[in-house]
């Protein structure tokens, strides 16, 4: 039950990683269109690859003495909450850039953990098959994002006519906020068992 509740419940913040592979380079394109950004959108989704990259094993350094529960929930805030820097700042560059990079140090916060609370929470000799099925979610969300993503950039986002990009990332904020919800909520079910530190 722990087992099951704690990978499903990141689904949501798992949304994001989907929404920036279909939304994010057609809303740089058409949100920017005419700029550099907009022109090279390719950047803006490769940017998030590279600070990854820089990110994790800092954030991992740094975080070496907290808890792993703890880790997952603040990771998850941080990711959760980055559409918002979108929300505020509008269609800017520096708003595109602090979103990329509070959503990757989210991400380097909670990413590296999740199979290892996986492989805490199973069974003596069964660490691999819970870590296998710990990738389920990551396989549904792909297959939920698309049967709402495009509804959403016809909406709010679209090619051509009146756009409203903050409702656009507002939604994807509120989605991504209910892993952090769910974790906040169960941690005296989920998270009193892990006593690993990062």
């Amino acid at each position: 039950g722990k087992f099951t509740f704690f990978i499903f419940s990141l689904i949501p913040v798992q949304t994001l990683f989907v929404w920036n592979i279909l939304v994010l380079p057609q809303y740089v394109q058409r949100a920017f269109e005419g700029t550099w950004l907009g022109k090279n959108f390719e950047a803006a989704t490769a940017f998030n690859s590279l600070l990854i990259f820089i990110l994790c094993p800092v954030v991992a350094a740094l975080s070496a003495k907290a808890k792993v529960y703890r880790m997952m929930i603040l990771g998850t805030a941080v990711m959760g909450l980055s559409p918002f820097l979108l929300v505020a700042g509008g269609d800017t560059a520096p708003a595109m850039v602090a979103y990329i990079l509070v959503l990757s140090i989210g991400e380097a916060m909670w990413q590296p953990r999740f199979l290892q609370l996986a492989a805490e929470i199973a069974p003596e000799g069964r660490t691999g098959v819970y870590m296998g099925v710990a990738q389920l979610p990551w396989f549904l969300t792909k297959a939920l994002v698309p049967l709402y993503s495009g509804a959403a950039m016809a909406a709010w986002c679209p090619a051509e006519g009146p756009r409203s990009t903050t409702t656009l990332w507002l939604v994807s904020g509120c989605i991504a906020l209910v892993s952090t919800t769910l974790l906040v909520l169960a941690k005296g079910w989920v998270g009193r068992d892990f006593r690993t530190r990062a």
